[in-house]
């Protein structure tokens, strides 16, 4: 028994997975960024570029639709000169079409020569910017908010590009995590909430720094630290390493990155994404004791919640669900349309483990409702006696500006709903979510976490999507 889930419906998605790797000395760096680019595609889907500069001031790259194996082999790769430093990025769209005229690296000619820049989140403000840039005589090809950080970081550095850095961050509204590329330097800033993750790493005497700990431990690389928010890290081919703050920090890391958006075996912030949903799954069993045979998660983020409870409660692990991996070109469609009419993930049950079974179905979150649902609904025919639906994340009421694919009230089923109501949309026979205090709790007691999609509590002012109006509900 299965069932098809357009792409779109299969939970929510960041919008972007970025690297960056500077040496002293020449080596296949593409090649090490190709496989960090590996470890971070659950970030991005929809393309994936590099970009290398070498002999002095000319940047090589190569960017494409699809996924990272898709976009490079041995042939792409080849193309791509050794070097001491590059950058890399896998996209989601969020913002933006689905083209490759958005995909990252950005590449441009600036104030001091040819430069590169990934990006990860969302300006909020990016519009406004954009249109006044528009009016002083700056051109746009592509509709991301990348070009746009790019634009305006060449437009403020008249000293130096970390200047322009400073200055543009400044007047950044919204979230973000990028890498820029000089002809010797890397320079990595993260936004001064920490809304999106960075790391540092370091592996034979080269640095590199990367969205997630997993794409360190993917390349064999010793972890150094996370970088802090509103921090400006500057590193050279000579392995002078600088850092200064553009902003004073006020740390509000998105906990949507443990409940669903990090790869379980990342560490963010000093926080193992792993055991906070672990401590979930804990969490959700002493709270909720509910009379069933068998409990299971949605695959992927919920099998860990799952496995702590069962742990707690004592019923059986099993596993209900199969889902398969992100397969070919068939995945990526350069429309929103195409993606949801010809775009297809399957889920199949395992018709002999639930088989007149009451189960317990374990989820990370409920957003737009429609995979609960059908889900639910493949369970009943392959012949559960009961599903009874448990979510280790509370009722997503609020929209997401910060680069996570909630943009608007009408995409959240939980936006005009409470619980016994979500529980009769999706045909469950109940439903609980875990209560934030908890969650923060699960994800190490952090007052500093954002967590707006649930409680309206947004780190700053922002313009909200679909509306003509500025500010907050």
């Amino acid at each position: 028994m299965e069932i098809t889930v357009p792409a779109k419906e299969m939970g929510v998605h960041e919008e972007c997975g970025v690297i960056g790797i500077i040496g002293k000395k020449k080596q296949d760096v593409a090649r090490e960024i190709y496989f960090g680019l590996f470890a971070l595609q659950h970030r991005g889907q929809e393309s994936a570029g590099i970009a290398v500069s070498y002999d002095g001031n000319k940047v090589a790259y190569y960017k494409n639709m699809g996924l990272v194996n898709e976009v490079f082999g041995e042939e792409e790769l080849k193309l791509l000169p050794h070097s001491e430093l590059g950058i890399g990025h896998v996209r989601y769209s969020t913002t933006g079409s689905s083209n490759v005229v958005n995909a990252q690296p950005v590449v441009f000619y600036g104030r001091y020569g040819r430069m590169a820049l990934a990006h990860n989140g969302n300006i909020v403000n990016a519009s406004e910017i954009k249109n006044k840039m528009i009016r002083a005589g700056h051109i746009y090809q592509s509709s991301v908010d990348s070009e746009l950080v790019a634009s305006l970081i060449n437009e403020y550095s008249t000293q130096n590009v970390k200047e322009g850095i400073f200055k543009a961050c400044k007047e950044f509204v919204g979230a973000f995590a990028i890498i820029v590329m000089e002809e010797n330097r890397l320079i990595a800033v993260r936004d001064k909430y920490g809304l999106k993750p960075l790391v540092l790493g370091e592996k034979d005497g080269a640095y590199i720094l990367a969205s997630e700990s997993c794409a360190l431990d993917a390349l064999e690389a010793n972890f150094i630290r996370d970088i802090e928010p509103g921090e400006v890290i500057e590193i050279d081919t000579d392995g002078t390493v600088r850092s200064e703050h553009y902003d004073v920090p006020c740390r509000r890391s998105c906990i949507f990155e443990y409940v669903y958006l990090a790869r379980s075996d990342s560490v963010i912030d000093g926080v193992s994404v792993y055991d906070s949903r672990y401590e979930c799954g804990r969490a959700l069993a002493k709270l909720y004791k509910i009379d069933a045979d068998i409990v299971a998660g949605v695959p992927d983020s919920a099998l860990v919640c799952a496995r702590g409870y069962s742990d707690v409660s004592g019923i059986p692990y099993v596993e209900a669900l199969s889902k398969n991996r992100y397969i070919g070109r068939t995945f990526i469609q350069p429309s929103q349309s195409m993606r949801e009419s010809s775009v297809k993930i399957k889920l199949n049950a395992f018709r002999s483990n639930i088989k007149g079974k009451r189960l317990i179905l374990i989820d990370d979150s409920i957003v737009r409702g429609t995979t609960s649902k059908k889900i639910i609904k493949l369970l009943r025919q392959s012949g559960a006696k009961e599903v009874h639906m448990l979510v280790a994340s509370p009722i997503v009421q609020h929209p997401c500006y910060f680069g996570v694919d909630m943009q608007t009230k009408e995409q959240l089923i939980g936006a005009e709903r409470n619980a016994q109501q979500i529980c009769a949309e999706i045909g469950a026979d109940s439903l609980h979510f875990i209560p934030l205090d908890a969650l923060k709790s699960a994800c190490g007691g952090n007052g500093c976490l954002c967590s707006a999609c649930f409680d309206g509590d947004y780190p700053m002012e922002v313009a909200c999507y679909g509306c003509d109006k500025t500010g907050l509900e």
